[in-house]
């Protein structure tokens, strides 16, 4: 999903899916897997892998005071790491792979990975609640270019907290200047490069590894939230293009025509895209009741992937991250598109 547009175009809608369901703090046990061929796991270990960030082996300090820019146009110095607040999981992950999760004081919602579970949420679908924030006396706050409402935003700055705003992730060309990003702006250069380093070695490595096939997999990717009945097709701008296309598949809906980030499914759409498999957040698939209920949405079915019950899932929290496991995520695709374990 590219953060941009989701957020911009999307977000009162996921707003409202997430609070309806429940789904979106990506707790508890992710239920409701794919069937058998494409949609069983990879293998029975990466069904039950602990969701862990994995810190650098040797990480350096902080050097401080820095200035740097800030994705927002303003340029922000920096001079204590004591107390970090970062507002998306994603940016939550980056700092606590930089080996800086000691000093992380709050999380957004999505950051689900064990280290970070039992931190206080201060952030959910993008809104962030400033009094939330101030109350655990950050010393450094780090945001996306859409975190909001800007009031919020406005509020935390104001009381005078260093805030660096990182750009979104829009496709894994910038899982690298992500990492770089955020070690600026915590004085840990050099460990941002450590990592980017071992980011792209692990993204390359499974890259390698892809089987080639004469025929690349149409594979669509869909969110769903079952009791909100919010049931979208992913298009060009949803995210998921890179990820799918680094796995040698096809995003359908980009491929069928569909130039915006989602668009609500209907049967024409999916007849449309033709997919030969199903991408779906883990938690959207158990909001709909599993594969099962899935195929049960008007127009999947009638689909190749609906017919055979190919579905891929991968969890919400770290699917669109573009940072330090997107090797994982790709690792995962893989070997549920190829049924090869991994």
């Amino acid at each position: 999903m590219r953060r941009t547009r989701l957020a911009g175009a999307l977000t009162a809608v996921l707003a409202l899916a997430l609070a309806a369901t429940g789904c979106g703090d990506g707790s508890g046990d992710a239920s409701g897997g794919a069937g058998g061929g494409a949609g069983a796991p990879a293998s029975a270990e990466a069904a039950t892998a602990p969701d862990r960030v994995e810190p650098l082996a040797d990480p350096a300090g902080p050097r401080l005071p820095v200035t740097v820019p800030s994705a927002d146009g303003r340029t922000v110095t920096v001079a204590s790491t004591e107390r970090i607040v970062p507002l998306s999981g994603s940016l939550n992950e980056i700092v606590f792979t930089l080996g800086l999760g000691g000093k992380v004081v709050a999380r957004d919602i999505t950051a689900t990975f064990e280290q970070a579970a039992k931190l206080p949420v201060v952030t959910r679908a993008h809104d962030v609640s400033a009094e939330s924030v101030l109350s655990l006396r950050p010393t450094v706050v780090l945001a996306e270019s859409t975190t909001g409402p800007a009031e919020a935003v406005a509020q935390i700055r104001d009381a005078g907290i260093p805030l660096v705003v990182v750009k979104p992730a829009k496709d894994l060309a910038d899982v690298g200047t992500r990492i770089d990003a955020v070690a600026a702006a915590l004085g840990v250069r050099d460990s941002g490069t450590a990592l980017k380093k071992r980011t792209q070695e692990r993204i390359d490595a499974v890259r390698k590894g892809i089987p080639a096939r004469e025929e690349k997999p149409r594979v669509a990717f869909l969110y769903v939230r079952g009791s909100a009945a919010v049931y979208l097709l992913g298009g060009a701008e949803s995210g998921a293009s890179s990820l799918l296309e680094a796995t040698g598949a096809i995003d359908a809906g980009k491929e069928s025509g569909l130039k915006k980030d989602f668009t609500p499914i209907t049967s024409e759409a999916l007849a449309q895209a033709a997919p030969d498999a199903i991408l779906v957040m883990r938690k959207g698939l158990d909001s709909v009741g599993g594969v099962d209920g899935l195929v049960k949405i008007p127009g999947v079915a009638q689909t190749p992937a609906g017919a055979d019950k190919r579905v891929v899932t991968v969890d919400d929290g770290v699917l669109l991250n573009y940072g330090p496991r997107t090797d994982q995520v790709l690792q995962s695709l893989v070997g549920q598109l190829y049924g090869e374990k991994r």
